[in-house]
Protein backbone atom coordinates (compact mmCIF):
# COMPACT_ATOMS: atom_id res chain seq x y z
CA UNK A 1 0.00 0.00 0.00
CA UNK A 2 1.18 3.41 -0.88
CA UNK A 3 1.98 6.18 1.32
CA UNK A 4 -0.94 8.27 -0.41
CA UNK A 5 -2.67 5.44 -0.27
CA UNK A 6 -2.67 5.03 3.59
CA UNK A 7 -2.81 9.10 3.95
CA UNK A 8 -6.03 8.63 2.10
CA UNK A 9 -7.40 5.84 4.34
CA UNK A 10 -6.33 7.89 6.94
CA UNK A 11 -8.08 11.14 6.43
CA UNK A 12 -11.98 9.14 6.00
CA UNK A 13 -11.27 7.49 9.14
CA UNK A 14 -9.81 10.65 10.87
CA UNK A 15 -11.38 13.13 9.24
CA UNK A 16 -14.52 12.00 7.44
CA UNK A 17 -15.93 9.90 9.71
CA UNK A 18 -15.47 11.53 13.15
CA UNK A 19 -17.16 14.58 11.83
CA UNK A 20 -20.73 12.96 11.23
CA UNK A 21 -20.32 12.22 7.64
CA UNK A 22 -22.26 8.73 7.20
CA UNK A 23 -23.27 8.69 3.58
CA UNK A 24 -20.83 5.67 2.75
CA UNK A 25 -21.12 6.09 -0.77
CA UNK A 26 -19.54 9.11 0.01
CA UNK A 27 -17.18 7.83 2.71
CA UNK A 28 -16.14 5.22 -0.30
CA UNK A 29 -16.16 8.00 -3.09
CA UNK A 30 -13.28 9.93 -0.99
CA UNK A 31 -11.39 6.79 -0.27
CA UNK A 32 -11.05 6.16 -4.31
CA UNK A 33 -10.60 9.51 -5.38
CA UNK A 34 -6.62 10.40 -5.46
CA UNK A 35 -6.55 13.42 -3.97
CA UNK A 36 -2.83 13.87 -4.17
CA UNK A 37 -3.41 14.54 -8.45
CA UNK A 38 -5.82 17.16 -7.70
CA UNK A 39 -3.72 19.69 -5.96
CA UNK A 40 -0.60 21.77 -6.93
CA UNK A 41 2.42 20.25 -7.28
CA UNK A 42 4.02 21.92 -4.46
CA UNK A 43 1.21 20.94 -1.84
CA UNK A 44 1.29 17.07 -2.74
CA UNK A 45 3.04 16.46 0.18
CA UNK A 46 -0.08 17.82 2.31
CA UNK A 47 -2.82 16.56 0.42
CA UNK A 48 -4.36 14.74 3.11
CA UNK A 49 -3.70 17.13 5.51
CA UNK A 50 -7.05 18.45 7.38
CA UNK A 51 -6.75 22.00 5.82
CA UNK A 52 -7.53 24.24 3.11
CA UNK A 53 -4.85 24.26 0.86
CA UNK A 54 -3.84 27.53 -1.84
CA UNK A 55 -5.24 27.62 -5.52
CA UNK A 56 -4.28 29.89 -8.28
CA UNK A 57 -5.83 33.37 -8.43
CA UNK A 58 -6.21 33.73 -4.28
CA UNK A 59 -8.63 30.59 -4.30
CA UNK A 60 -8.43 27.53 -1.70
CA UNK A 61 -9.07 23.68 -1.91
CA UNK A 62 -11.69 23.41 0.68
CA UNK A 63 -10.27 20.82 3.99
CA UNK A 64 -11.73 17.68 3.76
CA UNK A 65 -13.90 17.66 6.59
CA UNK A 66 -15.75 21.17 5.38
CA UNK A 67 -15.60 19.28 1.65
CA UNK A 68 -17.36 15.79 3.06
CA UNK A 69 -19.27 17.66 5.06
CA UNK A 70 -21.21 20.01 2.68
CA UNK A 71 -21.44 17.33 0.13
CA UNK A 72 -23.09 14.88 2.58
CA UNK A 73 -25.47 17.67 2.97
CA UNK A 74 -26.28 17.37 -0.55
CA UNK A 75 -27.88 14.21 -0.54
CA UNK A 76 -26.33 13.50 -4.09
CA UNK A 77 -28.43 10.46 -5.40
CA UNK A 78 -27.12 8.10 -8.42
CA UNK A 79 -29.34 9.60 -10.67
CA UNK A 80 -28.70 13.66 -9.89
CA UNK A 81 -27.45 15.72 -12.57
CA UNK A 82 -25.01 18.32 -10.49
CA UNK A 83 -23.30 21.35 -11.05
CA UNK A 84 -19.80 21.85 -9.39
CA UNK A 85 -18.96 25.48 -8.97
CA UNK A 86 -15.15 26.17 -8.73
CA UNK A 87 -14.06 22.94 -9.02
CA UNK A 88 -10.48 24.44 -9.04
CA UNK A 89 -8.45 21.65 -10.39
CA UNK A 90 -11.46 18.87 -10.49
CA UNK A 91 -10.97 16.91 -7.33
CA UNK A 92 -14.67 17.66 -6.05
CA UNK A 93 -16.10 16.90 -9.50
CA UNK A 94 -14.28 13.42 -9.22
CA UNK A 95 -15.55 12.83 -6.18
CA UNK A 96 -18.98 13.97 -7.18
CA UNK A 97 -18.86 12.38 -10.20
CA UNK A 98 -18.99 8.97 -7.86
CA UNK A 99 -22.17 9.89 -6.74
CA UNK A 100 -24.00 11.38 -8.99
CA UNK A 101 -24.94 10.50 -12.80
CA UNK A 102 -23.67 13.53 -14.22
CA UNK A 103 -21.15 16.15 -13.04
CA UNK A 104 -20.42 19.78 -14.56
CA UNK A 105 -17.64 21.61 -13.26
CA UNK A 106 -18.03 25.02 -13.79
CA UNK A 107 -14.43 27.03 -13.04
CA UNK A 108 -13.88 30.45 -14.36
CA UNK A 109 -9.87 30.43 -14.12
CA UNK A 110 -8.94 28.96 -17.83
CA UNK A 111 -5.68 27.73 -16.75
CA UNK A 112 -7.55 25.56 -14.02
CA UNK A 113 -10.13 24.20 -15.82
CA UNK A 114 -7.88 23.04 -18.42
CA UNK A 115 -5.88 21.02 -15.40
CA UNK A 116 -8.92 19.82 -14.39
CA UNK A 117 -10.55 18.37 -17.61
CA UNK A 118 -6.98 16.36 -17.96
CA UNK A 119 -7.51 15.22 -14.87
CA UNK A 120 -10.78 14.08 -14.43
CA UNK A 121 -9.94 12.48 -17.99
CA UNK A 122 -6.57 10.32 -16.26
CA UNK A 123 -8.72 9.34 -13.36
CA UNK A 124 -11.30 7.70 -15.70
CA UNK A 125 -14.41 10.06 -14.76
CA UNK A 126 -16.20 9.74 -17.86
CA UNK A 127 -19.16 11.39 -16.45
CA UNK A 128 -17.88 14.37 -15.59
CA UNK A 129 -16.90 17.55 -18.29
CA UNK A 130 -15.48 20.69 -17.20
CA UNK A 131 -16.10 24.04 -18.49
CA UNK A 132 -14.95 27.40 -18.03
CA UNK A 133 -16.89 30.56 -17.26
CA UNK A 134 -18.07 33.29 -14.90
CA UNK A 135 -18.43 31.43 -11.65
CA UNK A 136 -21.74 33.94 -10.65
CA UNK A 137 -23.48 32.81 -14.05
CA UNK A 138 -23.57 29.34 -13.27
CA UNK A 139 -24.89 27.08 -16.34
CA UNK A 140 -28.35 28.62 -17.42
CA UNK A 141 -27.86 26.72 -20.58
CA UNK A 142 -27.65 23.02 -19.02
CA UNK A 143 -29.58 23.23 -15.80
CA UNK A 144 -31.76 22.22 -14.36
CA UNK A 145 -29.47 20.71 -11.93
CA UNK A 146 -30.60 18.31 -8.84
CA UNK A 147 -27.49 19.68 -7.10
CA UNK A 148 -25.49 22.75 -7.36
CA UNK A 149 -22.26 22.47 -5.35
CA UNK A 150 -19.83 25.72 -4.34
CA UNK A 151 -15.76 25.41 -3.45
CA UNK A 152 -15.86 28.43 -1.21
CA UNK A 153 -17.59 31.34 0.85
CA UNK A 154 -20.43 33.78 -0.45
CA UNK A 155 -21.93 36.29 1.05
CA UNK A 156 -24.94 35.37 -0.90
CA UNK A 157 -25.96 33.36 -3.00
CA UNK A 158 -26.66 34.85 -6.72
CA UNK A 159 -30.02 34.45 -8.15
CA UNK A 160 -28.50 32.87 -10.94
CA UNK A 161 -28.21 29.64 -9.25
CA UNK A 162 -31.10 29.20 -7.30
CA UNK A 163 -33.17 29.74 -10.90
CA UNK A 164 -31.09 26.91 -12.07
CA UNK A 165 -31.98 24.23 -9.69
CA UNK A 166 -34.87 21.71 -10.76
CA UNK A 167 -38.17 21.14 -8.40
CA UNK A 168 -36.70 19.29 -5.41
CA UNK A 169 -32.90 20.44 -6.40
CA UNK A 170 -30.49 21.62 -3.58
CA UNK A 171 -27.57 24.40 -3.59
CA UNK A 172 -24.89 23.83 -0.94
CA UNK A 173 -22.80 26.81 -0.58
CA UNK A 174 -20.99 28.36 2.94
CA UNK A 175 -22.72 31.76 3.71
CA UNK A 176 -20.66 34.21 5.42
CA UNK A 177 -21.42 37.63 6.23
CA UNK A 178 -18.89 37.98 9.34
CA UNK A 179 -15.95 36.05 10.34
CA UNK A 180 -18.09 32.37 10.76
CA UNK A 181 -19.48 31.28 7.79
CA UNK A 182 -22.65 28.55 8.08
CA UNK A 183 -22.85 25.49 5.48
CA UNK A 184 -26.50 26.32 3.76
CA UNK A 185 -29.00 23.91 1.99
CA UNK A 186 -31.49 26.15 -0.28
CA UNK A 187 -33.94 23.72 -1.81
CA UNK A 188 -36.43 24.63 -4.48
CA UNK A 189 -40.06 23.74 -4.27
CA UNK A 190 -42.67 24.28 -6.99
CA UNK A 191 -43.22 28.37 -6.12
CA UNK A 192 -40.20 28.62 -2.78
CA UNK A 193 -37.01 28.66 -1.92
CA UNK A 194 -36.59 27.20 1.24
CA UNK A 195 -33.31 27.48 2.99
CA UNK A 196 -31.63 25.82 6.41
CA UNK A 197 -28.00 25.66 8.34
CA UNK A 198 -26.19 22.99 8.61
CA UNK A 199 -22.87 23.45 10.59
CA UNK A 200 -20.40 26.11 10.74
CA UNK A 201 -17.12 26.56 9.08
CA UNK A 202 -14.66 29.43 7.98
CA UNK A 203 -13.52 28.72 4.20
CA UNK A 204 -12.22 31.39 2.14
CA UNK A 205 -14.35 34.07 0.11
CA UNK A 206 -14.63 33.06 -3.76
CA UNK A 207 -12.96 36.27 -5.14
CA UNK A 208 -15.47 38.26 -6.15
CA UNK A 209 -18.13 37.09 -3.71
CA UNK A 210 -16.93 38.86 -0.46
CA UNK A 211 -19.70 41.31 1.24
CA UNK A 212 -20.05 44.36 -0.34
CA UNK A 213 -19.05 47.54 1.93
CA UNK A 214 -21.70 49.80 3.00
CA UNK A 215 -21.69 53.95 2.63
CA UNK A 216 -20.29 55.96 5.05
CA UNK A 217 -21.98 58.67 6.31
Amino acid sequence: MSDFTQARLAMVNSQVRPSDVTDARLQDAMAAVPRERFVPKSQMARAYADTQLPLPGGRAMLSPRDFAKLAGAAAIRPGDVVLDIACGLGYSTAVLARLAETVVGLECDSGMAAKAGERLAAAGADNAVVVEGPLAAGLPGQGPFDVIFVNGAVAGAPAAWLDQLAVGGRLVVFLRTTVVGRATVFTRAERTIGERAVFDATPPYLPGFEPQPGFVF
